[in-house]
């Protein structure tokens, strides 16, 4: 389908302007901040969890209980096993990177369909250069930062049992970690809601000028 002339391909800004309306309906969270009776039931179900020993369930009720509705961006930093570990399943020998990324390949496909997706994975690079009354450096192994839609995507995905089934392999492949829920203040990287109009007015114009130029 295409419509020539002194218009070119008109349509496709109505449909970047759709395209762009279905991925905020993906990306936003539209139901407001959670209510206190969901936050029993989650919470019951994060106590059931694997790895609910590691869990602050206080901490993390005050965290459902001040709710804005908004993102965030949950930093976790790492320490991965320096040797093999048992898989907890199988019992098979792996490295403790080859289970996270096992982890990973169960856990992400849930995660991008609630509206989140990992922001970005550093190493580190070298030991602590300022440090305040803090514990030595154990030597962390990665940083890590996943954009979650809301706190209750993190939620439901936690306490959902396909994260049940692949949980313990994070338990396995991790010496020692800690996560942080952040929200953006500041910074210079282009966000995926910019980033995803840019993409579709790009095309968009493209398309349109290639029409004209036919």
């Amino acid at each position: 389908m295409a419509t020539t002339g002194f218009y070119g391909a008109w349509w496709v800004w109505p449909l970047a302007l759709v395209l762009y309306g279905i991925f905020r309906a993906w990306y936003d969270n539209w139901r407001g901040p959670l209510r206190a009776p969901e936050i029993d039931a989650l919470m019951a179900r994060a106590a059931q969890a694997p790895g609910a020993q590691y869990t602050d369930l206080q901490v993390l009720r005050r965290f459902m209980e001040t709710d804005d509705g908004k993102e965030f961006v949950m930093c976790n930093l790492v320490r991965l096993h320096p040797h093999e570990v048992a898989h907890p399943v199988t019992g098979k020998m792996h490295s403790a990177r080859a289970m996270v990324q096992m982890y990973f390949s169960g856990f992400v496909p849930a995660l991008v369909r609630a509206g989140g997706h990992p922001m970005m994975v550093m190493r580190q690079a070298g030991g602590y250069i300022d440090a305040w009354n803090t514990p030595p450096d154990p030597g962390w192994s990665i940083v890590g930062m996943v954009r979650y839609r809301s706190r209750r995507d993190m939620m439901v995905l936690a306490t959902n049992q396909r994260f049940f089934d692949v949980h313990p392999l994070k338990i396995a492949a991790i010496a020692q970690t800690f996560s942080i829920p952040t929200q953006h203040v500041f910074g210079l990287a282009i966000r995926p809601r910019t980033g995803v109009a840019l993409i579709l007015v790009l095309a968009a114009a493209l398309m349109h000028l290639a029409s004209l130029l036919a």
